[in-house]
């Protein structure tokens, strides 16, 4: 009986030294989100002050956005 884990592209791509960087990512992902809140923030108080009502989504949220998009470009690299 043959092992079909063995061939997984999962497997392979970890016995070619390519593993799922995870831990790399996260890290990335929160000095962005540290950076990027802030500015966002700043953002947010801007727009509520220029049309007089708060923005449909929070200082947090879209600082959130921003490192969801950013860090894996990183990667891509």
């Amino acid at each position: 009986m043959s092992d079909h884990a063995a061939n997984s592209p999962v497997h392979a791509a970890r016995a070619h030294g390519h593993r799922a960087p995870r831990a790399e990512f996260y890290a990335y992902f929160v000095v962005i989100l540290m950076g990027a809140l802030p500015i966002a923030l700043l953002g947010w108080i801007a727009s509520a002050l220029r049309h007089g009502r708060l923005p449909a989504r929070g200082p947090f949220a879209s600082a959130w956005f921003d490192a969801k998009a950013i860090t894996p470009l990183i990667f891509r690299a």
